[in-house]
């Protein structure tokens, strides 16, 4: 289980959420999230273009990463309102 955005997500969502970004050519962010599992982290701290990149693979997303999909768009709407 890792830590991303405040929330605990499930070792098959992180799979998920990794095989979507690599699918989607976005191996930085992936290599974000497997370095962190590698090295036996308990959170991952997203920069804000990590986030958007994030949101782009989770369109629709499958089960577990919904409530990720919903933190992250919050947070990028207060960025974008300057409310953060």
């Amino acid at each position: 289980m890792l830590r991303i955005a405040g929330l605990d997500i499930t070792d098959d969502a992180i799979l998920a959420l990794v095989t979507r970004l690599r699918r989607a050519d976005h191996d930085e962010q992936a290599d974000t999230i497997v370095g962190a599992l590698m090295s036996l982290q308990t959170e991952v701290a997203l920069t804000p273009p990590d986030q958007l990149v994030i949101l782009t693979v989770l369109d629709e997303p499958p089960a577990g990463l919904d409530e990720l999909r919903a933190v992250l768009q919050e947070h990028v709407g207060r960025v974008r309102d300057g409310l953060v």
